[in-house]
């Protein structure tokens, strides 16, 4: 249905609910940004894997997140069921043709997908801080550390590179401090209690090597179809502040790494940010002016954001003014907030004289949706109410046999299974550790006399005879001296100190029999 350059929504509708004209997304314009957004069960999840499907189809690599394991079905060929075909036949999708499609599947745990990892230096301090979700004074002491070890060469890979270093500025904290400003204990120590959260809820499996290559999320097929990146993110979701900081430091890699190619005929990539809400969720300024700034400027890498969320308030007005395609399910207004809700959505939207805009989205029924993109000259379309096209894929999710499958025949099976812990700052700081150590014993030994090979004389450290004590063969015989011990120099000198004759002489007499004894 769709042409080339375009990728096949669905149907719009006319007011007596006949069928109008096709609603298509110009593939020249999918680099703009998007926004899926409707309640629970309204069909965000379909629209999602339409989308990933006609981006795939013209050659686009697609990243998304799975957060119920319903989009896994995508990998797989679809199914005729009634109510599909039903669907196709009302809006003229004529062959309905069913599809699998090439999937990567991908698991910050390891599990259910090939691992994802990236370094604490690709972190970052900033999203770090993020995810930690750290005081100004204690994000101050963070970015001290990843100076110190810009400074010293220490590699920060994995969490106990930093755990390493935070302990060696604690030690080091005046020294530190006088450079770069306050270093206290007690920041540092808050930091590390944050590190073990952070490890308990599964940290410690992102941060490593080896790290992600952006080219692998990349990848086309010989047919040339784009590879569908498919991150399961049902556990992952657990701890949300993980999964926001990850899905942000990816846009922020791509950004990094990606070079400016103005505005590409077709995205170099698309990628769907499902759950969005969790992003912005007590965000800091700081992270939502970053946020801003890579949808803004991401844009002329040939990079295509796509957020999915239950309600437009969920994303901030200043990236909502960058997302140019839109589709919008149906939302309850039974709340003020819903009804706050309601109306901002129908305000985005060019207005349509043949329906309210607003009162349709509260009637719009499963699968279906209200469809604005951008046209020529990246002019938004009038808002349509439309039916959703029925997938070419599954409509479900897949089952641990099909998945552990489809793992091993990955191109990129192998390449991030085993983890790699090359010497990095952990090692580094320990073989420091140890050579200061050792120097220290080193220097005790001299300044005591020890390793000298001194001896004193009646204090059973001369050499020993040979052969229990006889003289034998060359052997040195043990010779006897006229000086006095140290025994002797002590005890004369108590003499020395007894005032009285009686005492002197009483001394004197313990001092012959000690002398005999010797």
């Amino acid at each position: 249905m769709a042409q080339d350059d375009s990728i096949f929504i669905g149907a719009s509708r006319k007011p007596d609910d006949s069928y109008q004209r096709p609603e298509e997304l110009l593939l020249k314009y999918g680099n703009r940004h998007g926004l899926v957004t409707g309640a629970t069960g309204t069909g965000k999840t379909v629209t999602l894997q339409i989308l990933a499907e006609g981006f795939s189809n013209a050659g686009v690599p697609v990243f998304c997140a799975d957060i119920k394991g319903d989009l896994s079905g995508i990998a797989m060929m679809g199914e005729a069921k009634d109510f599909l075909t039903a669907r196709a036949q009302a809006i003229k999708l004529d062959p309905y043709e069913f599809q699998e499609f090439p999937v990567i599947f991908w698991d910050l745990f390891g599990e259910q997908g090939h691992p994802i990892r990236a370094t604490v230096s690709e972190m970052g301090p900033l999203l770090l801080s993020r995810l930690m979700n750290l005081t100004d004074a204690q994000e101050g002491v963070l970015n001290i550390a990843f100076r110190i070890a810009d400074e010293e060469g220490l590699l920060l890979l994995d969490m106990k590179d930093l755990q390493s270093l935070l302990a060696n500025i604690a030690d080091r904290a005046e020294e530190i401090g006088a450079r770069y400003g306050n270093v206290t204990r007690p920041s540092v120590g808050a930091i590390q209690r944050s590190l073990l959260v952070l490890e308990q809820q599964g940290g410690n499996h992102f941060f490593g090597e080896p790290a992600l290559k952006i080219a692998d999320i990349m990848r086309t097929t010989r047919d040339g179809r784009g590879a569908i990146n498919v991150l399961a993110a049902d556990k992952l979701m657990m701890n949300p502040r993980l999964y926001a900081t990850f899905l942000l430091w990816l846009l922020s890699e791509l950004f990094e790494v990606l070079p400016e190619i103005g505005d590409p005929d077709k995205p170099k990539l698309v990628f769907f940010f499902d759950e969005a809400h969790l992003l912005f969720d007590e965000a800091p300024k700081i992270v939502v002016d970053r946020v801003e700034q890579v949808v803004r400027l991401i844009r002329s890498k040939g990079v295509g954001v796509y957020f999915v969320t239950q309600n437009p308030l969920d994303v901030p007005e200043t990236v909502l003014a960058q997302l140019g395609n839109r589709v919008q399910h149906a939302l309850r207004a039974y709340t003020p907030r819903e009804q706050k809700a309601v109306k901002t959505a129908a305000d985005t939207f060019r207005p349509n004289p043949d329906f309210d805009c607003a009162k349709a989205i509260t009637q719009l029924a499963t699968g279906e949706a209200l469809v604005s993109t951008l046209e020529a000259k990246g002019v938004p379309s009038m808002v349509q109410r439309t039916l959703i096209r029925p997938p070419a894929s599954r409509l479900g999710p897949i089952t641990p046999e099909e998945r552990r499958k489809l793992i091993n025949e990955s191109p990129v099976a192998g390449q991030y299974d085993e983890t790699v812990d090359r010497e990095s700052a952990f090692e580094m700081l320990q073989k420091k550790a140890l050579d200061a150590q050792k120097a220290q014993q080193e220097a005790q030994q001299a300044n005591t006399g020890g390793g000298g090979g001194w001896t004193i004389p009646g204090f059973g450290n001369d050499a020993p005879p040979a052969s229990g004590g006889r003289n034998t063969g060359n052997a040195p015989r043990p010779r006897t001296s006229n000086r006095q011990t140290v025994t002797e120099a002590a005890l004369k000198s108590v003499v020395r100190s007894v005032g009285s004759s009686v005492g002197r002489a009483l001394v004197r007499g313990i001092l012959g029999s000690l002398k005999k004894g010797f």
